[in-house]
């Protein structure tokens, strides 16, 4: 399917937060949107998302005074399978962009280079 860019970003978000929540599951929603560099409020949403749609678990509530404090995040067996999802469509899409590349590297290497000539050129 065709994504837009908005689509691709919010892709790249989640993927982002997957795979840190798995390496890092201590880190806050704070820790998150630093690491992440996106607001906190849209950090709370995307999890709240992802809790919703049964891909993390929110764990381990430490209470202050009637206030959670600490949450620790869990992959669930289907936030994994999306993670290893997101994981191969990213390197797919990274592929396709050096494949680009290159093919444009290579057409560059046959412009024959005609700066000399041009500045021949003005001299005379």
């Amino acid at each position: 399917t065709i994504c837009s860019m908005d689509e691709h970003i919010v892709r790249e978000d989640i993927f982002h937060i997957l795979r840190l929540i798995s390496s890092k599951p201590e880190l806050t929603q704070r820790d998150l949107s630093g690491s992440l560099g996106i607001s906190l409020g849209k950090t709370n949403y995307l999890l709240k998302e992802l809790a919703k749609k049964g891909l993390l678990k929110a764990k381990n509530f430490t209470r202050r005074g009637g206030k959670i404090k600490k949450v620790k995040y869990i992959l669930t067996k289907k936030g994994l399978e999306e993670r290893i999802r997101l994981t191969w469509y990213f390197l797919k899409r990274k592929e396709k962009e050096y494949l680009e590349l290159k093919k444009e590297a290579e057409m560059a290497e046959k412009i024959p280079v005609f700066t000399g000539i041009i500045e021949q050129n003005k001299l005379k």
